[in-house]
């Protein structure tokens, strides 16, 4: 809760000491000076921040996120409703870059200084320099212009299945409907590829180091010694010692997926809270910003207590310290 609440209090500084007035905006652009202090005072906006800022505290324990400025409805409503496009996306995305960057990792590792692990190594380091923006208009020239094999944009076309659990993906095998699964599967294609690309990388080089690292220990040796085969070495012991830093990195990886949504979701219209946070942050939406920021930061921190037993379970002696 202290973290929580002491990032609320940054984000919401920072966000009314930028140099905007969402007042001015909400109040329309023939708007006279009267009537754009006439809604500041109406906001709130003419009391001193620390005076605000113990305001929406207030307004938040009681379960309050305010209403959004930009769509006049309450920020709760907003972010939840927006929130399954985002947590599809973002499991979609965790999912390629797991099942792909940990084998990955796993091989360059084996097979250290072939051209397989310099090639691997050259696509890691693309990976994590390449822009995310730049990558999504890439492929959408290519394979939606182009070629014509996936959507340009938005998360399905045509009416969507029974909502069950929100993701078009399950409710649409939920309801048996294969033609709604295979148009989600395909709008969901290009944004997970260009949101999977730096956490794939990431992974790749952090197994990769992990499993070199147990490799020269000296157990390995050892086993190696008493004839113990390979196979039965890596899949056994290596590999269970290695990916603790893996697990954390996977971890680490959905705070840094939440950041790159609000890129992802913008370029391909993705209606989701990274879409919600973008044009939040252009229209100087403050009670949006800081809604989505807690979200964000709850979210966070929940899966950094995942992370923790994940090592427990992974490595007992850290669960007996």
């Amino acid at each position: 809760m202290p973290t929580v609440a002491g990032l609320v209090a940054i984000v919401f500084v920072v966000s009314h000491i930028i140099p905007s007035d969402p007042a001015a905006l909400v109040a329309g652009e023939a708007a006279t000076p009267e009537q754009i202090a006439a809604v500041r005072k109406k906001l709130g906006f003419d009391q001193p921040m620390h005076v605000q800022l113990g305001a929406y505290f207030w307004k938040l324990m009681q379960g309050d996120m305010g209403n959004s400025l930009f769509t006049t409805r309450p920020v709760w409503d907003d972010l939840s409703g927006r929130l399954p496009a985002t947590i599809e996306l973002t499991l979609a995305a965790m999912a390629v870059s797991t099942l792909v960057g940990v084998p990955l990792g796993v091989v360059a590792a084996l097979r250290r200084n072939t051209w397989l692990d310099h090639a691997v190594r050259v696509i890691t380091v693309g990976g994590l320099a390449v822009a995310s923006f730049w990558l999504a208009i890439l492929l959408q020239l290519l394979f939606s212009m182009e070629l014509g094999w996936a959507p340009l944009n938005a998360r399905l076309q045509g009416f969507p299945p029974p909502a069950v659990t929100g993701l078009l993906t399950i409710d649409a095998l939920i309801a048996g409907n294969l033609g709604v699964l295979g148009k989600a599967l395909a709008h969901l294609a290009l944004p997970t590829i260009t949101l999977a690309v730096p956490g794939l990388a990431t992974l790749v080089r952090f197994t990769r180091a992990g499993v070199l690292d147990v490799l020269q220990s000296g157990f390995v040796q050892y086993q190696r010694a008493m004839g113990i085969p390979w196979r039965v070495i890596v899949w056994k012991y290596v590999l269970r010692n290695a990916l603790v830093s893996t697990v954390t990195q996977i971890g680490l990886l959905f705070g840094i997926l939440l950041a790159g949504a609000v890129v992802v979701e913008t370029v391909f219209d993705w209606p989701g809270i990274g879409n919600y946070a973008f044009n939040a942050i252009f229209s100087s939406d403050y009670n949006a910003i800081v809604g989505f920021t807690l979200w964000a930061g709850t979210v966070f921190i929940l899966v950094n207590l995942l992370v923790d037993l994940a090592h427990s379970a992974i490595d007992p002696r850290e669960a007996r310290s």
